[in-house]
């Protein structure tokens, strides 16, 4: 595990941007697993300026996101197909039928999540995956459990998470109560992982997953085992380090 620590956000964000951007470079037929929230938005406008200014070539790429909301479709503003094409894919040159976010609509969510399995197989799996980190250490939508679920699945989001999360809605009642994750397995299995964290909230969730024990109460901490982990994290989330 690197670990980069990093004055503040704006850093973070450029450092984040630096990693993927080599990725692509060096390899411009990569598959990227991506992430949605606020950490991210600051790598994606990074890279959206390098791509304006022909830095960063995307249109070889694939990308394969974590997770999405059951119950939103892509025209929903709050999905996680909207974030992504607001934040990053409309401004790119990327693809976008080699874009892959879950289906929140799917009627057969069991299905969804096989043939989400199917696709990161058929892709080759995942060159590098971006991950922030929750409150409560969850990586996607994995949250706290007393065993780690490997697979895509259907997961009932935490009270922590849907209030984390109700900033980004009109009140409490309109926060989905469950998701389609990518499971543990599916991260683990990515070659690379760049896990980004900021600000004072993060900090304990931080700490736990690099320094506590290996836990699926703390899903991040399973990062311990992988061969190949980068993280960027501002001074403010590694304060208890």
């Amino acid at each position: 595990m690197l670990l980069y620590k990093v004055k503040d956000f704006k850093e973070l964000s450029r450092k984040a941007a630096n990693i993927i951007s080599a990725q692509v470079i060096l390899k411009p037929t990569s598959v990227l697993g991506l992430a949605t929230g606020s950490t991210p938005v600051g790598t994606y406008k990074q890279l959206i300026e390098w791509y304006e200014k022909g830095d960063i070539d995307f249109s070889q790429v694939t990308t394969i996101n974590l997770d999405e909301y059951k119950g939103l479709g892509a025209a929903d503003v709050q999905s996680y197909r909207y974030f992504m094409n607001d934040n990053l894919f409309n401004h790119v040159n990327v693809n976008k039928d080699r874009t892959f976010v879950p289906n929140g609509l799917t009627e057969d969510p069991e299905e969804a999540c096989k043939v989400y399995d199917d696709l990161i197989a058929a892709c080759g799996g995942i060159d590098l995956q971006l991950l922030g980190i929750g409150g409560n250490g969850h990586i996607g939508f994995n949250e706290p459990t007393d065993s780690y679920i490997k697979a895509t699945h259907v997961v009932t989001l935490s009270e922590n998470t849907r209030s984390a999360n109700a900033r980004f809605f009109a009140s409490m009642d309109e926060v989905p109560t469950h998701a389609i994750t990518m499971g543990i397995g599916g991260i683990m299995e990515a070659k690379k992982i760049l896990l980004l964290a900021s600000g004072k909230a993060k900090a304990q969730a931080i700490y736990d997953a690099l320094y506590g024990p290996i836990t699926p109460q703390v899903p991040a901490s399973i990062l311990q085992l992988h061969p190949d982990v980068i993280v960027v994290a501002d001074e403010e989330a590694l304060s208890l380090l």
